[in-house]
């Protein structure tokens, strides 16, 4: 390959507005590791927030990502890269920053490479795992959004939904309980959750115990998180979930969410277009799943205290398409 790229990789902290807790703890900022290509003088950049749930750190991350350092910098292509390394964080940053590079490398955007149409995304708007008054606050706060996703923990969920829809009575409502339930806690809330009309329920149970979502009935739908990565993943969920989150520093990048998207829609998956918290710059690649799907949870860059400059375009929970300096 005549044309000469460079790689860098580097982290960044955002600082979180106040915390953000779910079921496993409390954060004050957001780390992310980010990657930079340039060739042929054109810059390009992906983002990727290392989850200690699935065993990555920022340091195992760069340490991926540098193991095939000289292979990216010789030329790999983003087909290369899928089997170069696992899904995961570090793949979707060096997969997004690839995108970005082929983008602008042939004067189109992303999501045209991809064939896909782009127009602008309404978000859900998180409210963080609180004791129930904190979280009506939250709700009565936050009148002008549509859709509020809770984070749930176990004991006292249901005083905490009820709390939400007192807060904003005509909001839309899913919940996270982020593994953190029993069978009976399910059995205990479906009916209240019915009538309280929440949703959607996202990965009730542990990700190792999920079987016995095939026995349990299922009037609201239910969605796989930390039970689903990749295309792999979707044989399993079958006959237990009734959506699928997809998240990019899960799939490893949007080469492989579009191609899971395609194929989780035929089995009858419906879609969540979900993300880590990171800035703006990780969420633009997910804005190209977002297209059509059917719950689209991108509001990390809201939750922040600063975001990236350029970041996204926030018009209330409505996100714009990416700008060409932010990616793609």
């Amino acid at each position: 390959m005549s044309s000469k790229r460079t790689v860098t990789i580097s982290s960044t902290p955002w600082p979180i507005r106040g915390s953000f807790t779910i079921s496993r703890g409390s954060k004050t900022e957001a780390v992310v590791l980010n990657v930079y290509i340039e060739e042929d003088g054109i810059k390009a950049q992906g983002e990727c927030v290392p989850y200690p749930r699935y065993g990555e750190s920022v340091e195992s991350v760069t340490a991926q990502i540098q193991a095939i350092q000289s292979a990216l910098e010789a030329g790999m292509s983003r087909e290369e890269l899928q089997d170069a390394l696992a899904p995961g964080a570090g793949r979707f940053a060096v997969d997004a920053a690839l995108w970005d590079l082929e983008a602008k490398k042939a004067g189109k955007r992303a999501w045209e490479i991809a064939g896909i149409d782009m127009t602008s995304a309404t978000t859900v708007y998180t409210l963080s795992l609180e004791e129930p008054e904190k979280m009506e606050q939250s709700a009565r706060d936050n009148q002008d959004k549509p859709v509020l996703k809770l984070k749930l923990g176990g004991a006292g969920d249901l005083e905490r939904v009820a709390a939400v829809r007192k807060g904003h009575p005509t909001a839309r409502i899913v919940v996270d309980a982020n593994e953190a339930w029993t069978k009976e806690i399910y059995e205990t809330l479906i009916p209240e959750l019915l009538k309280l009309g929440v949703e959607m329920i996202e990965q009730p149970f542990p990700a190792a115990d999920d079987e016995i979502l095939k026995d349990l009935d299922r009037p609201i739908t239910i969605c796989a998180d930390e039970s689903c990565h990749d295309r792999k993943s979707l044989p399993k969920l079958v006959g237990k979930y009734d959506m699928i989150n997809i998240k990019l520093d899960k799939t490893g990048g949007l080469t492989e969410a579009l191609a899971m998207k395609k194929e989780a829609e035929a089995l009858g998956f419906e879609i969540m277009t979900g993300c880590m918290l990171g800035s703006s710059l990780a969420m633009a690649p997910a804005m190209v799943v977002a297209q059509g799907s059917q719950l689209v949870d991108l509001d990390a860059p809201l939750l922040l205290a600063e975001d990236c400059q350029p970041g996204l375009i926030f018009t209330g929970v409505e996100i714009s398409p990416p700008e060409k300096a932010l990616w793609g």
